[in-house]
């Protein structure tokens, strides 16, 4: 048997007859894992609460030829109750969960930077470090970063003129400068920039110094920029509850 061991975050669990269930992992090594947990649905499963969504495991697997399996889990953050337990946390979280899956579409392909910015903003929600909306954002723009989209909330996206600037166009990539400007872009207040600068870059004393409105409209242009690079929409992120 090819048996290997990783560390793994568990982003979705599917029920496999009556007992067993199939989790998809996102593992540091790895990349993007599928695999049987025989059996941890059962009420005498000595592992079944550590395959739960937003768990951080080492897990052990024997490798199969579609599907691996689980043999032996530990848990490292449990992080499912707390993030479970709170409805505003748990729909951010699971945006999170839904967009690293698209991000990482190919399996076994190793995405160690993706995975361990799901692993720290997950933990971050589950311990309450910033608001769950701010950290959504952060994560989806860094996510988006990862992957080669990064967004330019300073500088014009085209041209690279210095800003700030006053307009922001998705299919440019973030601020534009008036020379640049496509029409219909959108026209955020400066203090979204600032906010959106924030959030990409890790500067939380002025991410959470911001207001709801520049909030409210940053997660908006978010959602837009996510959603136009996937070329498919987040379902999980109409559920999102922003406060």
């Amino acid at each position: 048997m090819t048996l290997y061991r990783d560390e793994a975050i568990v982003i979705r669990a599917q029920k496999l007859g009556e007992a067993d269930r199939i989790v998809t992992l996102l593992t540091r090594h790895h990349g993007k894992v599928r695999a049987v947990a025989k059996g941890v649905r059962r009420t005498s499963s000595r592992f079944g609460s550590r395959l739960e969504p937003f768990m951080v495991v080492d897990a052990q697997l024997h490798q199969g030829r579609n599907l691996d399996i689980v043999t032996q889990v530990e848990t490292l953050g449990p992080y499912g109750r707390a993030v479970c337990g709170d409805y505003t946390l748990y729909t951010a979280g699971t945006a999170m969960l839904e967009t690293a899956e698209r991000l990482v579409e190919a399996e076994r392909e190793p995405s160690v930077q993706q995975y361990l910015l799901l692993v720290g903003a997950v933990r971050a929600l589950a311990e309450r470090a910033h608001p769950a909306g701010l950290v959504l954002d952060a994560y989806l723009l860094r996510a988006l970063a990862v992957a080669g989209w990064a967004p330019s909330f300073t500088d014009c996206a085209r041209c690279g003129a210095p800003g700030p600037h006053s307009a922001f166009a998705v299919a440019s990539g973030g601020a534009v400068c008036g020379a640049c400007r496509p029409p219909g872009s959108a026209s955020p207040a400066p203090e979204t920039f600032v906010l959106l600068a924030a959030l990409l870059t890790g500067d939380w004393p002025t991410a959470d110094a911001s207001v709801d409105r520049h909030r409210a409209e940053a997660s908006g242009l978010v959602a837009v920029f996510l959603q136009f690079h996937l070329e498919r929409q987040v379902r999980s992120l109409r559920m999102v509850e922003r406060v």
